[in-house]
Parts: structure tokens; sequence; C-alpha cells
């Protein structure tokens, strides 16, 4: 994998408030957020007469692998709140959508109708197709703002201004996490390019707690069935019933974890999971919010789930922490009982502090005197950088400089190496350790040999 390198970055060094918020500050993020016009959400007002911005925001839908359907819905029900109060600065948002479709060729004719329509910006979107989608929007001079973090161009392109660190954050602080007990690692992923990454991303957190490398077991991305694959990790760490007895009876095998990450097809590997659990020993298991999500810990069986006890990593903040309340009030007033949306789910989420980076950046240029919302506008504000961007404690305060560009190779984009360490609990996701965890460090260190 290549990607551009940018010379002497500087590590990130501001960590945010604690995961638990006070009541008085989720009061203050609120009316930050919210506030627009000075008028309550869904109060109507005229949206002004300055120039319209279009946007665009795409995701899969319908398909057999992935599905993100809850970002282009998030996106719709944004710009129906901006616009109920005046727009953004008195612009009209204007969103587009696309379904994605999981496919290579329908990503570019995404891209292609971002510029054929208009598009200043793509916003909060998904894709694992960043070849096909950066190159229209490069020619064009488009900023791919808050992408999902699917694909390796999103931290490569000069264009792409990622709010989280993607994949590579996920993995290496789910190794971290599970190094504090975890002695014999496997990790079940998708048989992809993008699946190809995740052994030596996981494998960096593992090795800065001085565990061994995982063992890898590729998987079919769109798979019906994974018995196979959980017989192999389970005999990988040595979950022997000769040892240690069965899950079924109370043994357990101590230091032997299995970690998932196969996006929508996680479910399936978990329903196999359970059924071939019984026989074995039980085992400690782990994921990556994305792939596993409050949703699918309720299909499961909740508490009795074989999630209970998993160890989870994620970018933001726990669903239920109060700095997302801004955001769960839109969907609320907006969305209009859209099904789609899930507040618990990490593309809608990422999409929401997406449109917030927009909302800051249109702001900074009505403050400076332009009108005209264009392309390279937004481009020109993003890379100089004046002033750092607020999501309410959602992320690091957000800039795109080079100096605020992390020294990891293969990632140069990545200016959030913040991620979330979460464990199920009761069947509910809940935080095990209050606040941040920086794994810049971790990301830096990432053998490359694996």
């Amino acid at each position: 994998m290549t990607g551009r390198r940018r010379p002497l970055p500087r590590p990130f060094s501001s960590v945010p408030a604690a995961t638990t918020a006070s009541a008085a500050a989720c009061t203050a993020v609120l009316a930050s957020l919210l506030s627009g016009c000075g008028s309550p959400a869904g109060a109507a007002e005229d949206v002004g007469d300055k120039s319209p911005i279009t946007v665009m925001t795409w995701a899969p839908e319908g398909t057999k692998a992935t599905n993100m359907p809850g970002m282009p819905a998030m996106a719709q029900a944004y710009a129906r709140w901006v616009n109920s109060r005046g727009g953004i600065r008195g612009h009209h948002l204007k969103v587009l959508t696309c379904n994605e479709q999981n496919d290579s060729v329908t990503a570019a004719h995404c891209a292609q109708r971002a510029v054929t329509e208009g598009a200043v910006a793509v916003v909060g979107s998904y894709s694992q197709f960043g070849r096909s989608f950066m190159s229209p929007l490069e020619v064009k001079g488009i900023p791919f703002i808050g992408g999902y973090g699917a694909s390796d161009e999103e931290f490569e392109s000069p264009l792409s201004y990622p709010v989280n660190g993607g994949q590579a954050s996920l993995l290496a602080g789910n190794g971290r996490q599970l190094a504090d007990d975890c002695s014999r690692v496997a990790l079940v992923r998708p048989d992809t390019i993008q699946g190809d990454q995740m052994p030596s991303l996981l494998n960096s957190g593992l090795q800065s707690g001085h565990r061994h490398p995982a063992k890898d077991i590729k998987a079919p991305e769109d798979g019906t069935d994974y018995s196979s694959e959980v017989n192999r990790a389970l005999d990988d760490v040595n979950a022997d019933p000769a040892l240690h007895g069965t899950s079924a009876a109370g043994g357990k095998a101590p230091g032997s974890c299995v970690a998932a990450s196969l996006g929508d097809h996680t479910d399936t590997f978990f329903d196999s999971f359970r059924r071939l659990q019984e026989d074995r020993p039980k085992v400690r298991v782990a994921s990556v919010l994305g792939s596993v999500g409050q949703s699918l810990l309720n299909r499961t069986g909740g508490s009795a789930g074989p999630l209970e006890d998993a160890d989870i990593t994620g970018w933001y903040p726990v669903a239920h922490d109060p700095r997302w309340q801004p955001m769960r009030k839109v969907i609320n007033d907006f969305a209009f009982d859209d099904n789609r949306i899930d507040p618990a789910d990490q593309g809608v989420q990422t999409t929401w502090i997406a449109y917030t980076v927009l909302r800051a950046l249109i702001g900074q240029l009505d403050d400076a005197g332009v009108d005209d919302i264009t392309p390279h506008a937004l481009q020109t504000t993003l890379d100089r950088g004046d002033h750092a961007i607020d999501t309410g404690g959602l992320t690091p305060k957000l800039r795109w400089r080079d100096e605020d560009m992390l020294a990891v190779q293969d990632f140069p984009r990545i200016v959030n190496g913040m991620v979330t360490y979460q464990v199920v609990r009761d069947g509910e996701l809940t935080a095990a350790k209050d606040g941040f965890v920086n794994v810049t460090k971790t990301l830096e260190r990432r053998p490359t040999d694996s």
C-alpha cells in the first residue's frame, strides 16, 4: 500500500474531556449546536437569500455486504433542520444522496454526479472504493469531508479531511484493549484488500502490550455461515474442551480471545459462534464499533448472548453520552420516524460530525465576508486551519494543516488518533475507560511484516 508522505508531522497532543459530561456541559453543547437563529428546533424560518449550497452524501444500501443507509438519511435530516432555521448562515443546504452499492463503478458514478450537479463538497460518506471516487473529486477540487474511513485514499488524498482515525485506529485500539487480558488472539476478518490490512493494525496494539501477533483467519465478506472460521479461531487460541471443559459446563480458557471484524456480517459470525461455543470452553471476544453495535447485541441475546463482556473499540463516546443529545434532538424532530437512522450507529454519528464541520467552515467563510461558497473556498479554509473546529467534545478539536497530520505510515492524513474503549455489560455498550485513548504512538510503531 502506498500513499503521499508528509514531512516532519507532529503528533496530536490535545485530549478532550472525559466521556461522562455534566448536565451543565450538555446544556451548553446543546445550546451551541442547536441555537442556529435563536429559535427551538423545528420552528420554521425563511431560508436567506444567499446562494444555496449543494453537497452530496453517499453510502451503500440494500447490498449483500456492509450497508450504511443511516448516513444519507442523517444528512437529509440535518438539511431539514438547518433549512428550517434559515439555512447555514442564510445559505439553503441541498443534500444529494447516492447509493454506492458497494461497487467501484457505482462509487465513481456517485462522485461524477457530485461534480455534474455542482456539489461543493462530499460530506460524511461511506465507500471502500476510494481509488474510484477520489479521482473525479480531485480533478474538480471538491473536498471529501468526514468520510467514514473505509478506504486508504481517505487518509492519503490532499482533498480528504477525515474526522476519525478510520479502521487503523479502531484495530490498533482493539489490540491494545485485548493486550491486557489475552495471551492468545485469533482475528477473523474479511478476505478483501481492506481486510488484508487488519492483522498488522491489530498486532500493533497487541505488540504494545508485549503480546504475540494474532492468528489471521480470512473469511468471506458476504458469508452465510462461519462455522469453519469459528472452529479455526477456537483451535488457534487453544480453546480445548479436554483441557478446560465446555462453556455449557462453566469451562473457560483463560487468556484465549477471538476478535471478529466483518462489517454487517459480524452478526452472522456470532450466530455460528454461539452454536459452536457451547461445546468449547468460553473465550473472551472482541470487535470494533461498526461491526458491532447495540442493535446487534439486542439481536444476539443481550446479556445472555455471546458478546457479553466483549471488548469493543470505537471512535466516539458511547451512544448514551450527553454529548450526543443535540444529534438525537435533530433526529427526533426532523427524521420523521426514519428507521434507517440509529443514533448509536457510527456511520450516523460520523455524518453528524462531518456536517458539524461543514457548518463551522461556512461560518468561518461568512465571518470573512465570503458569500460564494465554492469547493476552492472550502479547501482553502480547511488547509489554512485558522480556527480549530469544535465538535462538541465528540472528537478532539479538528484542523487539517500539515503540522496536524500524524506520523502514521500509510495513513498520512490522520489528524485524530483518539479512540474510546467500551465493554458489553448486561447486554449494553458502556464505557470501559473514561475519556479518549490516544493510539497515535501505537500506529506509528505498527509492524509492517505481518
